[in-house]
């Protein structure tokens, strides 16, 4: 159902925390696993907060852009907001009630809460924009 929603997969980039915790692990496999599905395309964070042009030209340009944060310290959201580049989709996984721990367990169920979400806000987003 939410496939049919993403028209090409170079429509929907997908940028995710890869933190030192199992939410910001969990963000990254996520992004990984959506991107192997076809949903959507993972970029790179780290070149957006690098001021790397060419990332952040992408994530200006890109129809649908899917920010994913760990936690709400935020990194992710404070590249953003640091080089003004709008964020069109963003996800926080402990507001999914995703608990935040220092260990590096990712379980099965929360990717897939995970991976639902973001094709829910897709679907959202894409509506919203018809």
């Amino acid at each position: 159902m939410f496939e049919m929603a993403c028209k090409s997969v170079d429509q929907v980039m997908i940028l995710a925390c890869s933190g030192g915790s199992n939410v910001g692990q969990l963000s990254n496999r996520a992004a990984v696993e959506l991107t192997r599905e076809g949903f959507g395309k993972m970029s790179c964070l780290a070149g957006v907060g690098g001021e790397l042009m060419g990332f952040i030209h992408s994530a200006m340009t890109t129809p649908v852009v899917v920010l994913i944060d760990g936690c709400p310290i935020g990194c992710g959201k404070a590249c953003f907001d640091k080089l003004e580049v709008p964020i069109k989709i963003y996800l926080v996984l402990t507001e999914l009630g995703i608990e935040k721990t220092g260990d590096m367990e990712l379980k099965a169920e929360e990717t897939a809460k995970v991976k639902e979400a973001v094709k829910q806000a897709v679907a959202s987003y894409q509506a919203a924009l018809s």
